[in-house]
This record gives C-alpha cells, structure tokens and sequence, in this order.
C-alpha cells in the first residue's frame, strides 16, 4: 500500500480502506474476548501502512525513526506514538471536519498544548463497541444478554463535563446495561449524598443488586465519611462496584488493600466483585482486572491482572531504552489496538506496569516518575500498587531521547535536567486537569476558594472545548501545520495574495 510521498492515497481510495479495517475490527471485537485473530500482525501491519499514508503528523514521526511500511514484518517494530503527542498535535487518520467525537485531555486550554482526542462516526463506533464488550465481559459477565441493573455513578456526567472521556463511557455503559433509575451522583458540589444513600438503602430493602461505577478517589472519599458517621450497608448478592482513574492521596495514604477492605465493609460487597478499570483516551480499549469474570465462571482466585483482548497487544517496555520487557518486570506501557483507526495503532504511555500470562495480560503498577533526571522504575518507594500514588501525571524526560520532540522533525537532544513537555504544560497558566484530578477538585471544591476556582476551570474546559465548532479545529491544525513547514506557510502565503490581487 505505501506509495511515495508524491503519490499519497487519493481520499476516495483512503476512504474505502478506513471502512474496510473500521468493519473487520468491529467483527473482531464482537467475537468476544475468548476469540482468535490469527492474522492480527497482517491486520496490523496493515493498519500501519494506512496510517503512514493519511496521517501526516504521524508519517513525519516514522520518517524521524526511519521506519516505513515496508521495512518491518512485525507489528511490535510500529512506531510507538508517546500519549504527549496528542498535546502537542492533532493527531487524526480521518478529514478532521467528520469528526463528531472529542476527548480533552490533561494539558492547558491552547489547542498545541493540551490533548484532544478526536473520532468520525467510524472511530466513535469502534470506541463504543469496545468499551461495550470489555465491560460486559468483565463487570457483567453473569448478564445474559437484555439483563441490566441499577447503576449507580460516582463520576461527572456527560452534561457536566462533556469531553470527559471517563463521562462517556459510563454513560454508554448506563445505556446498555443501567435501568431507567440508573443515576450519576457526582455533580459540581460533590457527591450528591442524599440520593446516593437512599438508593443504597432502597437495594437493601428491595433485596436488588446494584452497580456502583466512577472514580477510585469518590468512594474512598465516601467510605471514609461514612466510617465517621459509622454507617455501613449491606447490598444484596450479585451487586458489583467498578473503579478507575486512580486514587490520587488527596484523602491520605490508602493502598489497594485498604481500598477493597473499604468496600466490604461498608458495602458489604466481596472481594471478587470489585473490579478495577484502566482506561487511557489515547488508545480506544479499556482494560478490566478478571476478578469477578474467573468468580463467575468458577475459576480459581489468583492475584488481579488484566487479561488484554484479542484486538489488542501491551508489552512492558523498559524505561532506560524501550525495549521489551519478559513477564513480571516493571516498565512503561504500551498498547497497539486495532480499535485505534481513527488514530494511531500504538501508543506508549506513562503508566508503570508488567506483563503476565506469556504477554496476554497485564498489571499496572502506578504512574512513571523521574528523580534525577531519570525514570524510576516504581512509582515510590512502597510496593507496587496503583492506589496511593501521590505523583502528578507528567510526562517522561527520556521520552523525547526516543520519540520526537514538539516540532516532530529536530534532532537534538533535550538537556539533562530540562523541564519535560508535562511538566512545562502543567506549570502554565490555564492548565486543565485529567480526569482524576477534576474528581478531586469536586471533592475538595467545597474547601476554599482556590479549590472551587480550579474546579470551575477545569470543568468549563472541558465543556468550552466541546462548545467549539468543529471548523475552529481544523483551521488551527492548518495554522500548526503551516508553522511546522515554513515552506508550506510561503506557498500558502502566495496563494493568499494571488486571492487578494484577482479580488482588486
């Protein structure tokens, strides 16, 4: 398929290969988490090539590594794109003016500094189905098909922050698998208490099982509030709790343990009915830990790990080169999703983590941080464990060694102790929180005036950014695109003022 860089994919035939790969991964992904891809390097490699052709950021990004289609015959030798990519550049495998779905991400409100992930109606159908099947696979794997719940939500809703990725997907979830009742409970003030503790009560009386759904940070904040007013529950059989996003130590040290101990306490729900989520913007597939789907199907409890579906590879890579890491060693994550069509297949990320099971599953262990100018290779000095991780979510400094810098195209070397991309991002002015830390502000709003004006911020963010025209979007791409390619910027200079002299 790769063609020189004269002899571009024309938008008919780009189009025509965007619909056949979006309708073969949505055939993988309805197959189910227990099917087979026995050709997923040719579809990958596939995918490679065809977003070499269509994407531009990303051509000049493979150009810089001198990997071309062609050159490789397995899809662990695909670029990995750092998941600070998507702050600096839009990084979209689709015309931008179809897109009909975007996720902010953390970063400021400058279209060249913070993330947006952007999606067509195609993207947005594979990203839905995903989360649709991993969910029902891992949070309701004793559902048969039609069966729902009351879901109960402790995160933001789409309304309240609409370009909130972790808003989305539960929504969806509250669409396919919620009843009627099912309700978000986490509004600008906090949580609202009042009807989160009525529909807890009425799950007793009435003997129905709920689903719990948000943010890990929202109910250790619950829970510890209610160990104050000694008020505990005891939910029915079959009700489940889902985490994610992380526990930031914002309400004190509590480590993974503590958290599941929590909610049996004060919920009365098992151990093997919590489940954890990760879930990253950049990359379509969340991952689900596999207690309650081995409870279910009678398998015996072991230690939590992800299992990774069929459509999808991680591998742990090590922090000093980025090489891949065996089963067990701690490195950073990277994940090449099939799901990923409107975007990049691979992405690397700043999430800590090993692999298991041969490499069909993974663990993470926390966020990467950087102490003397290099990675750690754990998140603090306490064993690993995601919860409690009191680290900013920065960037890594030796990323830009082996990826590219914000231009995509220089060469040189970032110093030693230079500030990284994160880092400069978050010190400015305007920065907009990811989405744990936005649960935080709204937490904490109610505090003082600081908390509540960064809670404010965030949350009109992620709503402004929604509000804006889809044309904004792509005129500023233009202009990021020209000023990258300072020919590029004379020849349409030119043709500006070839404009200006028919008009006289």
């Amino acid at each position: 398929m790769s063609k020189s860089s004269k002899a571009r994919m024309s938008a008919s035939e780009a189009q025509s290969e965007r619909r056949l790969l979006t309708d073969q991964v949505l055939r993988f992904l309805e197959a189910g988490v227990d099917s087979y891809i026995p050709d997923f390097n040719d579809w990958c490699l596939r995918m490679f090539a065809f977003h070499y052709e269509v994407n531009s950021i990303f051509r000049e990004f493979c150009d810089a590594k001198k990997v071309r289609p062609g050159d490789i015959s397995r899809w662990q030798d695909i670029p990995m794109v750092y998941n600070d990519m998507f702050k600096t550049h839009l990084v979209a495998s689709f015309p931008l003016e179809k897109s009909v779905m975007g996720c902010l991400t953390g970063g400021t409100t400058s279209l060249t500094q913070r993330g947006r992930i952007f999606r067509d109606e195609e993207g947005k159908k594979l990203v839905f189905t995903a989360n649709r099947i991993m969910t029902g696979s891992y949070l309701f794997p004793d559902f048969e098909e039609g069966k729902r719940c009351r879901i109960l939500v402790l995160a933001p809703s789409p309304e309240l922050a609409p370009s909130m990725g972790m808003a989305i997907g539960i929504d969806q979830t509250r669409r396919h698998f919620g009843t009627e009742d099912s309700m978000f409970l986490l509004g600008r003030t906090g949580i609202d208490i009042k009807n989160l503790l009525k529909a807890l009560r009425d799950a007793e009386e009435t003997c129905t099982p709920v689903a719990l759904i948000g943010a890990t940070s929202a109910y250790v904040y619950f829970f510890q509030a209610c160990k104050r007013k000694k008020m505990k529950f005891q939910l029915p059989p079959g009700s489940r709790i889902c985490d994610g996003g992380g526990y930031r130590g914002r309400f004190g040290k509590v480590s993974r343990e503590d958290y599941y101990a929590m909610v049996e306490e004060r919920l009365g729900i098992p151990n093997s009915h919590c489940v954890n989520v990760l879930g990253e913007a950049e990359t379509a597939t969340n991952l689900f830990d596999d207690s309650l789907r081995r409870q279910v199907k009678g398998l015996p409890p072991r230690e939590r790990t992800r299992p990774v579906p069929p459509w999808s590879r991680v591998l742990a890579m090590s922090v000093d080169d980025l090489s891949p890491l065996p089963d067990g060693e701690v490195g950073l994550l990277a994940h090449w999703d099939l799901a990923n069509v409107p975007t990049v297949l691979a992405v690397i990320t700043d999430n800590l983590g090993y692999t298991t099971d041969n490499g069909t599953a993974c663990e993470m262990v926390g966020r990467a941080k950087v102490e003397g100018g290099k990675v750690s290779p754990l998140p603090d000095e306490r064993p690993a464990g995601a919860m409690g991780d009191s680290a900013i979510f920065r960037m890594l400094e030796t990323y830009v060694n082996f990826s590219i810098d914000v231009k995509m195209l220089s060469a040189r070397d970032p110093k030693k102790d230079a500030p990284s991309i994160r880092e400069e991002i978050e010190a400015r002015p305007g920065s907009v929180a990811s989405c744990p830390q936005v649960v935080d502000e709204i937490l904490v709003s109610q505090a003082d005036e600081e908390s509540a004006q960064q809670r404010d911020e965030s949350l009109k963010a992620f709503k402004d950014q929604t509000d804006r025209p889809m044309d904004w979007f792509v005129k500023e791409a233009k202009k990021q695109k020209l000023k990258d390619h300072p020919e590029g910027l004379r020849s349409e200079q030119k043709k500006t003022d070839t404009n200006k002299t028919k008009k006289k």
